[in-house]
C-alpha cells in the first residue's frame, strides 16, 4: 500500500533519545520570533490575557531553564488545536513544547485536590466514563439529559451547563461489530467484494482505530466506514484499544497519554508486521498515533506505526481511484457546508473533502474556511472557557448561516459538536455520504 509522502503529512520531532528528558533546545533555538504562530492562534484572538503560542512554547521553554521560574498557569488555556505547528516557518516544535509545558504545569503546580483537576482528570480519561455510561445508556442518556444534572455538574465539577451531554449509542459499535461477526466476517464479505470487482489477488486489509467517540456515541460513522471499506474489498479488523490519548494531551496528563500509547502501539504495531495499515475516521485520533506520539514518547515500534495512520478519506484517496466511483454512482447529495478541523489541517488532509467532491455532478459543496471551530475537544467543556470556545466559533457559526448548505460536513466528532450546538444543523461524516453514494443498499 501507498504510504503518505513526509512532507505532505507529518514530520515527527527527533527525540534526541541520549539525553535523559526530552531535548526541546533545538527547536527552541529555530524560533526566530516573527510570531507567525500567533496570527492562526484562536484563543488569543479572542482573549488579551493569553500570552500565545511562542510564549508558551520558545519562552517557556527558556525561562524555566533558569531553575527558578514555574510554568506560566495561561498554558492551561492552550486548547491544543496545533494551528501554530502549520503557521510555523522554521519547523519548530510548537505543539510539542506545549504538551511538554502543560504537563509540567500540571505535575508540579495545579492543585490536585482542586475541582478543576478532578473534572481534567475525568474529562482526559473519557474512554472510562464512555465504557461507564454504554453499560446502561437509555438511562445514562435520560440522566444527564435532565436540567438538573447539567446544573449540578456546572456546580460541583465546573461542566457549562449549556452545554447538552452527547447521547450513548444504545450499542457501542464494538458490539455491533461483535454480533457480525468481527474480523472473519469482513474478511469474507471483502473477498466476496474483491471477486466481483475483479481483484481477487489483491492484498487489501487495514486495522481500525475506532477511538472513543465512535464505539460510544457516533457509531453510525463506524459503521458506515466498515460498510463502504468492504465493499472496495478491503478486510477490517478492530482489535482491543484504548482512548488515543488526545484528551490527555490537552489536560496535561502526558502519564496518562504514555499508558495508553504504550497499549495502542504494542496493539497496531504488530498489526503493521502483519501488512495492515491503519485508518481512523476521528482526524484527532489519527493525528494523535501519527504526529503526537512519536513527538513526545520513544516507544519502541511508534515510528511504523505512525507512517502507517491515516485517515479513513486520505487512505482511500491514495490507493482507490474515488472520483471514478463517484461519478459512476447515481445519487443526489443535499447542498452541503464543510468544515475542516484543525488536527486534519495539521496532517495535510484538510483538502481532500473539498477535492474529492469539487467535480462531482449534482453536488453543491460549501466551505466555512479556515477557522476553528472552538470546542476543540475538552476545552469547551470547561465553565471558564465556555464564553471563549463559543466566540472563537462564531466565525464558523456565521459561515454556516450563511451558507446555502442543507447538511453539514466534518471529519471530526468534537467539531460535529460544536456545529450541532452553535448552529442546528445537521451533521454527516464523509464516511457517510460516501457509504450513501457507492453501497448497494
Amino acid at each position: 500500500m501507498s504510504k503518505p509522502e513526509e512532507s505532505e503529512t507529518f514530520d515527527p520531532v527527533d527525540l534526541f533519545p541520549e539525553a535523559t528528558e526530552m531535548d526541546l533546545r533545538p527547536g527552541v533555538d529555530k524560533c526566530d520570533k516573527n510570531s507567525n504562530c500567533e496570527t492562526v492562534c484562536p484563543v488569543a484572538e479572542v482573549n488579551e490575557d493569553f500570552p500565545g503560542p511562542k510564549f508558551q512554547g520558545p519562552e517557556q521553554w527558556r525561562l524555566t531553564r533558569k531553575g527558578d521560574l514555574e510554568f506560566d498557569e495561561s498554558v492551561d488555556k492552550c486548547l491544543n488545536c496545533m494551528r501554530c505547528d502549520t503557521a510555523c516557518t522554521n519547523g519548530v516544535p510548537l505543539g510539542q513544547m506545549h504538551n511538554v509545558a502543560r504537563a509540567n504545569y500540571v505535575d508540579n503546580q495545579m492543585n490536585h485536590a482542586s475541582r478543576e483537576f478532578l473534572r481534567n482528570k475525568m474529562l482526559a480519561n473519557y474512554g472510562t466514563l464512555g465504557k461507564l455510561g454504554s453499560m446502561m445508556p437509555r438511562i445514562s442518556n435520560a440522566v444527564f439529559g435532565l436540567g438538573a444534572t447539567r446544573w449540578l455538574n456546572e456546580k460541583l465539577l465546573g461542566f457549562p451547563s449549556e452545554r447538552s451531554f452527547p447521547d450513548f449509542a444504545t450499542q457501542t459499535f464494538r458490539g455491533w461489530w461483535s454480533d457480525r461477526g468481527g474480523d472473519a466476517t469482513s474478511a469474507e464479505r471483502a473477498r466476496e467484494a474483491r471477486e466481483a470487482r475483479g481483484e481477487d489477488g489483491e492484498d487489501k486489509k487495514v486495522a481500525f482505530f475506532h477511538g472513543c467517540y465512535a464505539n460510544y456515541h457516533q457509531t453510525e460513522v463506524a459503521k458506515s466506514m466498515v460498510r463502504l471499506y468492504e465493499s472496495l474489498g478491503y478486510e477490517i479488523a478492530v482489535p482491543e484499544q484504548s482512548c488515543c490519548g488526545t484528551p490527555m494531551f490537552a489536560n496535561g496528563m502526558l502519564e496518562d497519554a504514555r499508558g495508553v500509547a504504550e497499549g495502542n502501539v504494542d496493539t497496531f504495531g504488530s498489526l503493521v508486521e502483519d501488512g495492515y495499515d491503519l485508518i481512523a475516521t476521528c482526524t484527532s485520533c489519527s493525528m494523535a498515533l501519527r504526529k503526537e506520539y512519536p513527538e513526545l514518547f520513544d516507544i519502541d515500534g511508534i515510528e511504523d506505526v505512525a507512517s502507517h495512520m491515516f485517515d479513513a478519506v486520505e487512505y482511500l484517496r491514495v490507493n482507490e481511484d474515488l472520483e471514478a466511483e463517484l461519478e459512476a454512482a447515481d445519487v443526489d447529495f443535499p447542498a452541503m457546508t464543510y468544515h475542516a478541523p484543525c488536527h486534519g489541517e495539521v496532517m495535510g488532509v484538510e483538502g481532500i473533502i473539498t477535492e474529492l467532491f469539487a467535480d462531482v455532478d449534482g453536488v453543491e459543496l460549501d466551505d466555512t474556511g479556515d477557522v476553528c471551530c472552538g470546542l476543540a475537544g475538552t476545552y469547551g467543556w470547561k465553565e471558564e472557557k465556555y464564553d471563549d470556545s463559543m466566540e472563537i466559533g462564531a466565525e464558523m457559526f456565521e459561515a454556516f448561516e450563511e451558507a446555502p448548505g442543507e447538511v453539514a460536513l466534518t471529519e471530526c466528532p468534537m467539531c460535529s459538536a460544536q456545529i450541532e450546538h452553535g448552529t442546528g444543523y445537521e451533521v454527516k461524516h464523509p464516511m457517510q455520504l460516501l457509504e450513501t453514494a457507492l453501497v448497494e443498499s
